[in-house]
């Protein structure tokens, strides 16, 4: 089913993410993670773009298991470094397989470079646009509640962003965050530049601290002071960290669904065990 349809049935939506291995690395265990993570009943399950030479493969592969157990697959797709006829042959490739949904992406840029490869998209609203014009497809798009890191700052990562959405993306799924009113903010921002498809808050489970400070610099995400001394705390107690890191996420998602948020979309990084626990934490607001 179209993302964009269950948006218009329901009031808030839970969805999860998450990616594939390596070319190459054995599917069996992604197969393990999308079972497990189907008992919980989410909307939909992203699946990020695989890593590697053809990283749609895995990609394609995971988002068709997912389907199998009737739950609609959100499958990734990068532009900067991926011609557009290799684009339009995996836009095929799902139609034929029933995947209705992509959620368009610029990507990395070639490595060392400061500009998309040739022959390829410049930005993500050029790829939403083009599969808008192909049709077919509920196009999700991503935005930064604290701005993109290359982006001079959250007002021009904004105008970017009405680009994609005035191109025929049907929702938006933000990166991480630690803080509900930085959200809040931007969603402000957003209605005040007209900006009205539904917005996913993305929700990131923090269990380990060299991954989560690893995450942070890539992403120009900022930990608030309380989840620092969170950090400062547990972090190097990985039984406890866990059990703060879900409890965390949990107060978050209570929260923003108290204030209406759209949706709730958990990057599982992989670890269903931690996605069921705050389900369970979430069995009777959810």
């Amino acid at each position: 089913m179209p993302i964009s349809d269950i948006l218009r049935k329901k009031e808030t939506i839970f969805s999860c993410e998450i990616f594939p291995p390596k070319i190459g690395s054995e599917l069996k265990y992604a197969f393990d993670i999308v079972s497990k993570i189907a008992v919980l009943k989410p909307e939909f399950i992203s699946v990020t773009c695989g890593a590697g030479a053809n990283k749609a493969s895995h990609t394609e592969t995971l988002a068709e298991h997912i389907e199998q157990f009737n739950i609609p697959a959100l499958a990734h797709i990068t532009c900067a470094a991926t011609p557009k006829d290799e684009i339009s042959k995996t836009l095929d490739a799902y139609s034929q397989k029933g995947i209705k949904n992509v959620l368009a992406l610029r990507g990395d840029l070639p490595k060392g470079t400061k500009s998309p490869a040739e022959g390829c998209y410049m930005y993500a609203s050029e790829l939403v646009a083009a599969i808008k014009e192909r049709g077919g497809f509920s196009i999700g798009a991503a935005c930064y509640p604290e701005g993109h890191v290359e982006s001079a700052n959250q007002d021009e990562d904004i105008i970017f962003l009405k680009q994609k959405v005035d191109a025929g993306c049907d929702f938006l799924t933000t990166q991480m965050f630690f803080d509900n009113s930085v959200l809040y903010k931007f969603l402000y921002k957003l209605s005040q530049k007209s900006i009205t498809v539904p917005v996913l808050a993305g929700i990131m489970p923090v269990t380990n601290k060299v991954q989560i400070r690893r995450i942070l610099e890539l992403s120009g995400t900022v930990l608030p002071p309380r989840f620092q001394n969170i950090l400062g705390k547990f972090g190097d107690n990985p039984v406890a960290m866990k059990q703060a890191g879900i409890a965390y996420a949990t107060e978050q998602i209570i929260d923003l669904v108290a204030n209406n948020v759209r949706g709730i979309h958990l990057y599982t990084m992989n670890k269903p065990d931690i996605a069921e626990q705050i389900m369970h934490n979430l069995s009777h607001i959810l």
